[in-house]
């Protein structure tokens, strides 16, 4: 895959860009900036991009704007942030237009080394993948919906783990189920949450976007 990695950090930067490499990929352009995040998103267009949420020049929210602007000019580009921190407002509006190619991980599980690659991969193939941290800060939090509330303890979990961005296949491992188990799960999960069969939407990324969002 071609990668941008935008991280002002160098050891961290560096760190990654060894990583990623070391798992066979190409790192076509590093940034330190949000706007050199931007310009590289844009320039390069790459398969899935890393790109850490607070970056120069004030260290607020720099690379997550960078990524919203890269994705609302090219709907889609894959990219998965960076955080130090869960904020259910980045996870929410990364996911807000519905096309999928998102991450969100916080940045002590790059150390994870295959579960990050593993992450970067999904994301660059259209799928989502939300740090298991951050569901656990989200659920901790109490967030839900009234339509949540319709959920089985069992499309809870089926839900939790479709937020981490598993397939079917790999959430019906977790769980022990078979996979057209889980496929009977989705569907009602879908239908309690009021996600129609709408090809020119992600059913997925709507069901983790609901999963996320307050009352």
């Amino acid at each position: 895959m071609r990668i941008v990695v935008a991280e002002d950090l160098y050891l961290l930067r560096d760190g990654m860009v060894r990583l990623v490499e070391a798992y066979g990929h190409q790192v076509v352009a590093t940034a330190t900036t949000g706007p050199e995040a931007l310009d590289a998103l844009l320039t390069w267009r790459p398969d899935v991009s890393i790109v850490d949420v607070r970056m120069p020049p004030t260290q607020s929210d720099e690379g997550l704007r960078a990524a919203l602007a890269a994705r609302s000019e090219l709907p889609g580009l894959p990219i998965l942030i960076l955080s130090q921190y869960v904020e259910q407002l980045y996870a929410r509006e990364l996911l807000a237009d519905g096309a999928g190619g998102i991450g969100y991980f916080l940045k002590e599980s790059v150390f994870d080394a295959d579960q990050f690659i593993d992450a970067l991969e999904r994301v660059a193939d259209g799928g989502t993948a939300m740090d298991p941290a951050v569901i656990a800060k989200l659920l901790s939090s109490g967030s839900s919906t009234r339509r949540l509330g319709q959920l089985t303890e069992r499309e809870h979990s089926v839900l939790s783990l479709m937020a981490e961005g598993l397939s079917n296949q790999a959430i019906g491992q977790r769980l022990f189920l078979s996979e057209s188990a889980i496929s009977k799960y989705t569907t009602s999960l879908f239908g309690k949450l009021g996600i129609t069969d709408d090809d020119s939407n992600n059913r997925r990324v709507l069901a983790v976007l609901t999963y996320l969002n307050k009352p």
